[in-house]
């Protein structure tokens, strides 16, 4: 007999180890999860509004071009 216990907690042995393992395993896939950005916000795509105020900016477009323009968008 050993120890008293009949060879039976050698089974609740293991099955404690897998209980501790997913734990472990839980909370690093949290912790990366958490890490990881969001991909459901992502920033919208640029509108053509957007478009043509950044080639305005930069010079690529003259004032009244920007206006023009911009009476065409909206």
């Amino acid at each position: 007999m050993g120890m008293g216990y009949g060879g039976h907690m050698m089974y609740g042995g293991w099955f404690m180890w897998i209980i501790i393992i997913a734990i472990i395993v839980l909370v690093i896939y949290l912790l990366a999860r958490q890490r990881r950005p969001d991909l459901s916000e992502k920033a919208s795509p640029e509108t053509a509004m957007d478009i043509l105020k950044k080639r305005f900016a930069r010079g690529e477009i003259a004032k009244e071009e920007f206006d023009n323009m911009k009476k065409n968008l909206e």
